[in-house]
């Protein structure tokens, strides 16, 4: 006797319904009243969703909708970025999680970092820590809609994903993990989309390592526009550093033509990461 089907009673389907309409991924339990015009109804029909498999739980109040097309039978989604995604009402997937997506790294991290306007305590999500990272809203943008298994989670966009990358290395790996991402990232980015980007994530240090990056790595990538557009957003007067605080006896030093410090070994950037064959 089969006791585990994914039945819908007539409020449950109203629900599932009006959310196959919308070709909605994610439904918060704000959103669920709304659909179904009584809030006390919507908690009971989120419930027995829970219940009989058309809806997983990914933080309170926030569900991912598990499709019809995935049969009769209840079946838990173990997608950790869809789940980490659907935890917030507004964010992305980003960083090593996102370069990881994009095919930009081999490395899966153990941590989820996940975008957003706000504060938001970390989690655990399946037994999978996921951290929260507020962003200013000059940063909160360039994220885009990935399929997974017939639904879709939010992540960033794959020149967010380099410029994101660039912005905040701690949170990618460090400095030679950052070289691997690099490597692969400018052989899907436009220069102009990754210094436009650049410019509108607003950070003068992140268009300066983004300048000594792709001149490491890819000595041809920009493009004479590109880097000119690139080198009028930095004031002629600023200076960063990229690496460890203090500078070491083997790192690269002071390079003029982006104005960084760069307290990294040359060496510990191509470690792991090999300059690509073809670039635009």
């Amino acid at each position: 006797m089969q006791t585990n089907l994914r039945s819908l009673g007539p409020e449950e389907a109203r629900l599932v319904l009006a959310l196959a309409a919308r070709r909605a991924s994610v439904v918060t339990a704000r959103q669920a009243a709304q659909l179904l015009g009584d809030e006390k109804k919507a908690r009971n029909a989120v419930r027995r969703l829970l219940q009989k498999g058309w809806l997983q739980r990914a933080s309170n109040g926030h569900y991912v909708v598990l499709p019809a097309e995935w049969g009769s039978e209840k079946i838990e989604d173990f997608d950790i970025y869809v789940l980490a995604s659907a935890s917030v009402e507004n964010g992305y997937v980003g960083w090593w999680a996102a370069a990881s997506r994009h095919g930009f790294t081999t490395q899966v991290p153990n941590i989820i970092h996940v975008a957003t306007d706000r504060q938001v305590p970390p989690r655990l999500i399946q037994d999978n820590p996921v951290r929260y990272v507020k962003l200013a809203p000059r940063k909160f943008f360039g994220w885009e809609d990935m399929p997974s298994f017939g639904r879709t989670f939010r992540v960033s966009s794959t020149k967010k994903t380099l410029v994101d990358c660039i912005d905040r290395p701690d949170l990618c790996g460090g400095p030679t993990e950052l070289a691997r991402i690099v490597t692969r990232a400018v052989e899907s980015v436009s220069p102009s989309e990754a210094v436009e980007t650049a410019i509108k994530n607003g950070s003068v240090s992140t268009s300066q390592r983004l300048g000594f990056l792709v001149d490491l790595i890819a000595p041809d990538y920009l493009t004479p526009e590109a880097r000119g557009r690139l080198r009028s957003f930095i004031p002629l007067s600023a200076k960063s550093i990229f690496g460890r605080p203090e500078r070491s006896e083997h790192d690269i030093g002071y390079v003029s033509d982006w104005g960084l410090f760069v307290n990294v070994d040359e060496t510990d950037l191509f470690a792991e990461a090999q300059r690509p064959s073809a670039v635009r």
